[in-house]
Order: structure tokens, then sequence, then C-alpha cells
């Protein structure tokens, strides 16, 4: 099983004037031919907002190319990745067909799927699309990231490519529609909790929301 990257890209944070408000963002990066991959991130790669970006648990920013089609009809725009701020726009690999801890080969490097994205309304600026974080929301089609399990280059004739897969149990659109839209439900959120491969950080808000 693979598939092939749309578009390899890198960026650090810039200032963006947004209805007049001076914001720091990283989803304006720059499609690149190659680039290093760290067990930090993409050389030349950084984040603006810590809370939902960066750290080696999210070191790869991945989205699936199938639904930019799916967005441009809904909303009657034209949308050239990386639009989300995505290291990595790629087919083959969607939130529904990829599962919490599975392992890739992507060029010299290798990487593992820690959580999905839990987005904000930088996406709707970015892109002039109001409503476009409500609709990310609603599907969960958000993308997901991955940590570093072996550095290496990776170019954009890279392919992605399925080494391991240690659960077929949760998705990353299982994982995500919990985190999202139904963090409520503790039957639910204790089998998110049994999933050995979860970032720390989605473990922490799962442990979080049963003690609620």
């Amino acid at each position: 099983m693979k598939g092939d990257i749309i578009t390899l890209s890198v960026g650090k944070p810039k200032i963006f004037d947004w209805n007049g408000k001076q914001v720091s963002s990283s989803i304006g990066k720059t499609i690149v031919d190659q680039c290093f991959l760290t067990f930090d991130s993409f050389t030349g790669d950084g984040v603006a907002n810590e809370d939902f970006h960066g750290g080696k648990e999210r070191a790869v920013c991945f989205y699936p190319y199938e639904h930019y089609v799916d967005w441009e009809k809904q909303f009657n725009v034209k949308l050239d990745p990386p639009v989300f701020g995505e290291n990595i726009c790629g087919t083959g690999w969607l939130e529904k067909d990829t599962y919490i801890g599975d392992v890739f080969s992507i060029g010299d490097a290798i990487v593992q799927v820690t959580q999905g994205r839990i987005p904000c309304n930088t996406i709707s600026k970015y892109n002039s699309v109001p409503t476009f974080l409500s609709r990310i929301v609603e599907t969960c089609y958000t993308g997901y990231f991955m940590k570093v399990l072996k550095e290496g280059e990776i170019e954009s004739s890279s392919q992605i490519v399925l080494l391991e897969r240690k659960q077929e149990d949760i998705s990353v659109w299982d994982a995500t529609k919990v985190m999202l839209l139904d963090r409520k439900n503790k039957a639910e959120v204790e089998r998110m909790l049994k999933l050995e491969d979860l970032a720390e950080d989605w473990t922490s808000r799962f442990q979080k929301a049963l003690q609620k």
C-alpha cells in the first residue's frame, strides 16, 4: 500500500494582516523539491502556535489531497496545496484509511502516525472562507500528525509506503471524531486511551475528559 506526494512544503511563521489584526502563522508554506526531515521537524520549517503544532509527536503534518476536490466544490473556490499548512499533501492515505500507530517510509525517513489535527480558525482566515473551520470540524477531515522514527531526506517524488500497522480498530478519523465531537462519550474516550501509540497530548486531553 502506497501513496504519492502532491506537494512537499516548509515554512517559518509569517505575519498576516487579517481584518486589520496582525497574526503570526506558519500556514503559508513554500513548496520544495526535497527536504531533510529531523526528529523535530523538516529543515526550514517552524510553528507559531505551539499548543497545536510542533513538537516531536507533531513533526510532520499530512493532509489528504483527495479532500481538496470536495472543498473546492463546497465553497466554489480554487485551492492549491498546501492551503492547510501541511508539510505533505499526498494521496492514498485518508483519515478513515489510516490508523493511529501506522508506520510509513517516505523517502529515506520513517514516520509514525500519532494523532489527528485539532484545526483552528487560521484555516478560515488564510483561505478567506469563514465557514471552513466549522466544516472541517463537522467532517473531521483535519489531516494528521506524525512523529519521526528515522531521520532522512524526502523528495517530492518520494512515495508514502505503509511499513507496519499496529492496530486496525481505531483510524485517525475515529480518534479525531471523538476528540472534536464526542469527548463526553466516556466509553469511546476509554477506548481511545487504550491506544499505545497515541500522542501524549491527546492521551492527556482524553484523560481530562474522563475526569469531567
